[in-house]
């Protein structure tokens, strides 16, 4: 289907696209020529509208660093069929506390957090979990279920070794408590230091939001029928079993559809008036927002089923690559959770239900923050994230950190696992009025 409806519009897509540039070849020089602005913004406006966004990339070349400006490096240190593990590695003898951002596979592309990994990078040495497009996953390569996410995250923080610091965005926030109650229950020395859980879905019957109520309201058997789907010949991944991207995008949207219909007005409005800084705030918006991926079909069927429609987690059954879920078992581990007060997508409470799970875990190493006036999105980005979570969130870094610059992840390995010392606790809520 969508393909069907790519293949139609491309010509369309293509002559607006070519009009478009040929039309901007001189510059502003023909701006002053009546009408030909509005046509270059109609050209413009809808070719963006028909476009296939492709994957899109980081581009971290620097980061500021104490007033000085300091080199980023993006390295791939781990490479599975589903998921790249990335480091961006600054050019500085000592990088910070060692971070493992767990981007969501939601339908967005990991540079979704783009704005998370900046705000960090100054003061932290930055990990982040970089999910493959599944219908570029041949089909040799095997599953991609619930249980494998968990053991993907297990393998990572093993690779990173006991100092780091996980924090799950969203989505993440169940395999990464999974993953953790794993390395807990066996007594592993690759325990994080701290968990921090962003607007995740933890027990989605607290505060029931859109979203949890059209999965509650449907049978596993109706998104299996309705919402997957095969990939076509024409990618690696022919034949996988998907969840499509675009169908996870056109769900967002309608949530929200005449704020991003005023968005594409006012995005032609300012190609009219010339105001170039508003339009390229725009672009970059929706280049990054349109660019979606495709979920591995046996993956999203069990999220659906687990996580919103039966609640495993929060009534004690939930089971992840085999075996059992304990968060009880987490003892050594800091715990953060972050909510936003107007999130459309994770209702406020959902979140900090992990502090009724994870009883291992003493009160006063279990701290979790409400951002008043926050949407989802602002959980992890823009001016409130910037003004309220992140400077709690680096403190609460900070007070479970080893020191202020850590050993590299080889001493990290060979170093005795965490003690659970106590410290003054964080535990609060910060409520904005902006």
């Amino acid at each position: 289907m969508r393909e069907l409806a790519l293949r139609t519009v491309q010509p369309l897509q293509f002559m607006a696209e070519t009009n478009h540039r040929t039309l901007n070849f001189w510059g502003d020089f023909t701006g002053w020529i009546p009408g030909l602005r509005e046509a270059d913004a109609a050209l413009e406006s809808f070719s963006r509208l028909a476009r296939n966004y492709r994957k899109p990339r980081f581009d971290l070349g620097d980061v500021i660093v104490s007033g000085q400006r300091v080199a980023v490096t993006e390295t791939v240190v781990a490479d599975r069929p589903f998921c790249r593990l990335l480091h961006f590695r600054k050019d500085l003898p000592q990088r910070g506390s060692q971070v493992l951002l767990v981007a969501p596979l939601s339908g967005h592309y990991a540079t979704l957090l783009r704005p998370t990994v900046e705000a960090l990078l100054p003061g932290h040495d930055v990990f982040i979990t970089d999910w493959a497009d599944a219908r570029q996953v041949p089909l040799d390569a095997g599953r991609f279920d619930l249980g494998t996410y968990v053991e993907y995250l297990k393998e990572f923080m093993r690779y990173l070794g006991p100092d780091t610091h996980v924090i799950a965005v969203c989505q993440p926030a169940v395999p990464v408590l999974c993953a953790v109650a794993h390395l807990a229950e066996d007594n592993e020395r690759a325990q994080p230091r701290t968990m921090t859980l962003i607007a995740g879905p933890i027990d989605t019957r607290v505060n029931p939001t859109g979203v949890n109520r059209f999965a509650r309201d449907r049978t596993l058997a109706w998104f299996e029928s309705h919402v997957i789907e095969q990939v076509p010949p024409s990618y690696p991944g022919m034949g996988r079993r998907v969840y499509p991207g675009f169908l996870q995008l056109a769900g967002f949207v309608s949530m929200n559809m005449q704020r991003h219909i005023d968005a594409h007005v006012e995005f032609y409005c300012n190609l009219v008036k010339g105001n170039q800084d508003k339009a390229e705030f725009h672009r970059k918006f929706y280049d990054e927002y349109n660019a979606v991926l495709d979920m591995p079909a046996e993956y999203y069927l069990e999220t659906i089923e687990k996580v919103f429609c039966e609640h495993h987690l929060s009534r004690g059954c939930m089971e992840a690559a085999g075996r059992p879920v304990h968060p009880g078992a987490i003892e050594k581990v800091a715990l953060l959770t972050v909510e936003g007060g107007l999130d459309d997508i994770t209702g406020c409470g959902q979140t900090e239900a992990a502090h009724s799970l994870c009883t291992g875990i003493p009160a006063e190493r279990r701290s979790h923050i409400i951002a008043e006036c926050t949407g989802h999105y602002g959980t992890f980005a823009g001016r409130k994230f910037k003004e309220i979570i992140l400077p709690a969130l680096e403190q609460f870094i900070r007070t479970y950190s080893v020191s202020p610059g850590l050993p590299s992840r080889a001493a990290a390995l060979n170093r005795a696992p965490a003690t659970t010392e106590k410290r003054h606790p964080l535990r609060r809520q910060i409520r904005s009025s902006e």
